[in-house]
């Protein structure tokens, strides 16, 4: 299923796929030339942005928190290159929550190769102050 991707520094990269009805919970998409630098591989940024909504969505999915999530670090590891054509999945794994983080890690896959290994921390939404 679709999941757009928020905001206008986002719209070029989806629509990221989301699998959450059998199997582990999956985000992916198909490299497109749009995504990709000038030797036809995904540009290193785009996996990066890929990475941070797959681990802060997944993240937040998997710690049953709705709600904006804020990116606090993002660790990434560049392992191959996702080439044109590739379909790059993550399925996100919740490492901890604490009353005010997540933290999640992943490994994205293309066609069945690693291609970045990546870990983020994200800050769960803050509640409203007393009488706001």
């Amino acid at each position: 299923m679709p999941r757009p991707a928020g905001g206008p520094f986002l719209e070029p990269i989806g629509p990221i796929m989301i699998r959450r009805d059998h199997g582990p919970l999956a985000f992916g998409l198909r490299v497109e030339k749009r995504h990709c630098n000038s030797k036809d591989m995904a540009h290193g940024g785009m996996l990066a942005t890929f990475a941070d909504l797959a681990l802060g969505i997944g993240g937040f999915t998997l710690a049953g928190v709705t709600g904006f999530f804020t990116t606090i670090s993002l660790n990434s590891d560049y392992l191959a290159p996702a080439k044109l054509g590739t379909w790059p999945q993550c399925e996100p794994v919740l490492l901890r929550r604490t009353r005010t983080l997540v933290f999640a890690q992943g490994v994205c896959m293309a066609d069945g190769k690693p291609v970045l290994r990546a870990s983020g921390v994200f800050a769960l939404p803050r509640e409203p102050a007393a009488g706001a």
